[in-house]
């Protein structure tokens, strides 16, 4: 039986599914994850040889080769239910690629525009807009959750800690359990 807490995660992992799913065809392939990686260095005019593209790049394939490597299946698509079920395994085992943190890092390294090692209201709507090409009215409000300190700006550790929070956190109200809107 599935628990609620299970239910708080996959409704998460689906959610992501949704938005890395670029054509909408119901299936993630490398051509979406390739997109997202895309959408990250023209979001922020990054040259491919810059080491934060390059990170976001690497990144993202070595994420999409644990997730076919998780799936269980002998494809090169996933299908949503896949893709749930292999993130939730590749998240849990670090062996070969730590999801949750070296995805956070990677990001807030591309965020973090002035480099001052945290992500301004600025630089989180631009993220917003430019990345997830999100205009929505309360999409600002996980910035002010994410900022756990309140000090004005969500710091690497915070971001970090809301990454975690993302793929292993069971309460629906966690900074984490945010980015991609109130589940």
């Amino acid at each position: 039986m599935t628990t609620t807490a299970q239910d708080v995660v996959s409704a998460k992992l689906e959610r992501t599914f949704d938005a890395f799913d670029a054509n909408k065809d119901g299936y993630l392939d490398w051509s979406d994850y390739e997109q997202l990686a895309d959408r990250y260095i023209k979001a922020y005019g990054l040259d491919r040889s810059d080491r934060r593209a390059r990170a976001i790049i690497a990144f993202t394939q070595m994420s999409w080769l644990e997730l076919l490597r998780h799936s269980g299946e002998a494809t090169d698509r996933l299908t949503k239910e896949q893709f749930v079920m292999a993130s939730r395994i590749a998240a849990v085992d670090t062996s070969r690629l730590n999801v949750a943190e070296g995805n956070a890092h990677a990001i807030f390294d591309v965020i973090d525009v002035d480099g001052d090692n945290e992500i301004g209201k600025a630089e989180f709507g631009r993220f917003l807009r430019e990345v997830w090409r999100s205009e929505a009215p309360d999409a600002m409000d996980t910035f002010h959750k994410l900022d756990t300190d309140g000090d004005g700006a969500v710091s690497r550790q915070e971001f970090i800690r809301a990454m975690r929070e993302y793929y292993f956190s069971n309460d629906p109200d966690a900074p984490g359990s945010l980015f991609f809107g109130q589940v």
